[in-house]
């Protein structure tokens, strides 16, 4: 039987558990909710949100180099193209 590291910042296992499954159900949560918003600019708002929750996801899985990614491109990148595009579709329909 291992027995696991510990250090004076380790978080116990226990809690580690509760955090991800805590975590993943608001993924869900926040996946479904972009879906189902139909405003289009609230609906990119909401996916900022969501790559944002996702990125805390992947820390809380240990996965840095992953949450900078996501946070790079998830909730910043992707919603500002997001807009942009929208912008120019409101303005060529005007």
């Amino acid at each position: 039987m291992t027995a696991a590291v510990t250090a004076p910042y380790t978080v116990p296992s226990g809690i580690m558990d509760v955090l991800q499954v805590t975590l993943l159900v608001l993924a869900g949560v926040g996946a479904t909710a972009v879906v189902l918003i139909r405003e289009h600019a609230r609906q990119v708002l909401a996916l900022s949100v969501y790559g944002v929750l996702l990125a805390v996801l992947f820390l809380a899985f240990q996965a840095p180099d992953v949450t900078l990614s996501e946070l790079t491109v998830g909730a910043v990148a992707l919603p500002i193209v997001l807009l942009l595009t929208l912008a120019k579709i409101r303005k060529r329909e005007e």
